[in-house]
């Protein structure tokens, strides 16, 4: 019988170490977690600066464009 209360209380033992061994864990996890929703929000605003800049080139574009077709006309006619 006093084994068997052995048994139990080792095993509650481990139990309670588990217990905080997952604790400190999901506490780390939490961490990283958070500090990975920072780094995310930083590549976002990257990532949305990039494709402003981007669109401000297409815009651009047509209007180079015609300028060379200009420039190209007024060559030929010299």
């Amino acid at each position: 019988m006093i084994s068997e209360f052995q048994e139990l209380s080792d095993k509650i033992d481990q139990l309670a170490a588990m217990t905080q061994a997952l604790r400190r864990e999901n506490a780390q996890l939490r961490q990283a977690n958070s500090a990975l929703v920072v780094e995310n929000l930083g590549y976002q605003a990257r990532l949305s600066e990039a494709a402003g800049r981007v669109e401000a080139l297409l815009e651009q574009i047509p209007a180079l464009v015609a300028e060379s077709m200009a420039s190209a006309d007024t060559e030929d006619a010299q």
